[in-house]
């Protein structure tokens, strides 16, 4: 973008594109998917045949060559169109995810692997999080031990989205045992291998809303990975995998934003349209005020979060920036859909508006991929220069 908040015409075209291919799944589509939990297959074939999944990945592999910024702008028209996080969150990963792949892999991983990620034709999940580590990634228990051809993968992973149709995953795990290293964030290591359903079992998670984007509970016995699937040097993986959470931090910023918006745009539509002792209830400002405050602060969260991968793009550091937007952004969001809920009265309430859907999904980015509080804990810590509270 030229400045904040003003888009290139490139950029104009891109959300001008995706606006149309998201224009093909309307409302009852994404009610059906999160009815029955069916993958949004179809919207991922669309998006995959449009380029979008290499929006940020070099144009060697068959990516777009663009930045950070331009990623934002698909995952926010995405949201934005009413798909939200059901829409948003089935290709997330393939915007980002293999990001540590393209950076740190040989040129035959990336070779082998990076076309067809980006085709679509290769479907990856992400398994980092543990049940009884949670955001404290330096304890996870999942250890990775060496043998003559590389190494066995033994352990547990929870939230691991879209692992029942992947055939790839993206795993860290424990190669040096935490005692024995300098520092507890070394010693892990990043492997990129085929996802074995006889080694790793997948239970999906029952969960409040995004039904069609399951998460699961996978429990991994005897995965044998060569050693070429080694991503990177061994015991390295945690800086990797570093190397994407500001990206992750903007693209949930923008992915609440948009579902935001798109929650004002349905709640200020009724509230034009129900007429309650005589009048639109649009004209109350018990209706107007909370829309309009709503409003204001999706617009300052964009403003921070295009910041961010504006910073981002140019190389520079962006962590504060990128923590803040991703707070206020999903915080912003939320809100937005809640108002939106309260704005229908009774009808928010019931699934024919959609806005009760949106507020469930909404409530997600508020507590993934990192919560609220961790992201106050950065800023202090970082930014304030105040003591380490944990």
């Amino acid at each position: 973008m030229h400045s904040i908040g003003q888009m290139t015409e490139d950029q104009l075209a891109i959300k001008d594109a995706v606006e149309r291919t998201c224009s093909q799944f309307d409302d009852e589509y994404w009610s059906r998917t999160d009815e029955t939990g069916n993958w949004p297959e179809a919207f991922c074939d669309a998006m995959a045949e449009g380029g979008w999944l290499g929006v940020a990945f070099p144009e060697e592999y068959g990516g777009a060559g663009l930045g950070l910024t331009e990623a934002a702008l698909v995952m926010q028209t995405v949201t934005r169109s009413g798909a939200g996080y059901s829409g948003a969150s089935a290709i997330h990963l393939n915007i980002f995810g293999p990001k540590p792949l393209e950076k740190f892999g040989t040129p035959e991983q990336k070779q082998e692997n990076l076309p067809r990620i980006i085709s679509g034709e290769e479907k990856m999940c992400f398994a980092v999080t543990e049940p009884n580590s949670g955001l404290d990634t330096s304890s996870l228990e999942t250890k990775a031990e060496r043998t003559n051809s590389g190494y066995t993968i033994n352990g547990r992973k929870i939230w691991t989205t879209g692992a029942q149709r992947a055939d790839k995953i993206l795993i860290i795990a424990r190669t040096t045992p935490k005692d024995q290293c300098s520092k507890p964030y070394l010693g892990l290591s990043l492997f990129y291998t085929d996802l074995n359903p006889n080694k790793i079992e997948r239970k999906p998670i029952p969960k409040m809303g995004r039904k069609a984007v399951e998460c699961n509970m996978l429990y991994i016995d005897g995965l044998e990975v060569p050693k070429e699937h080694l991503i990177g040097k061994e015991g390295e993986g945690f800086k990797y995998l570093l190397q994407g959470l500001n990206p992750e931090r903007v693209l949930f910023a923008v992915e609440s934003i948009g579902l935001g918006f798109a929650a004002l745009e349905r709640a200020a539509t009724y509230a034009n349209e129900r007429v309650v002792f005589g009048r639109p209830i649009g004209q109350n400002q018990g209706i107007q005020h909370p829309l309009a405050k709503s409003w204001a602060e999706l617009k300052a969260a964009e403003l921070l979060a295009y910041k961010a991968a504006g910073l981002y793009d140019m190389g520079q550091d962006c962590g504060a920036e990128a923590n803040a937007a991703k707070y206020l952004g999903t915080e912003a969001g939320f809100r937005a859909c809640e108002n939106a809920v309260l704005t229908h009265g009774g009808m928010g309430y019931a699934k024919e508006y959609h806005v009760e859907r949106y507020m469930r999904e909404a409530m997600l980015a508020r507590i993934a991929p990192v919560s609220r509080e961790m992201i106050l804990n950065f800023l202090a810590e970082r930014v304030l220069g105040l003591p380490k509270s944990y």
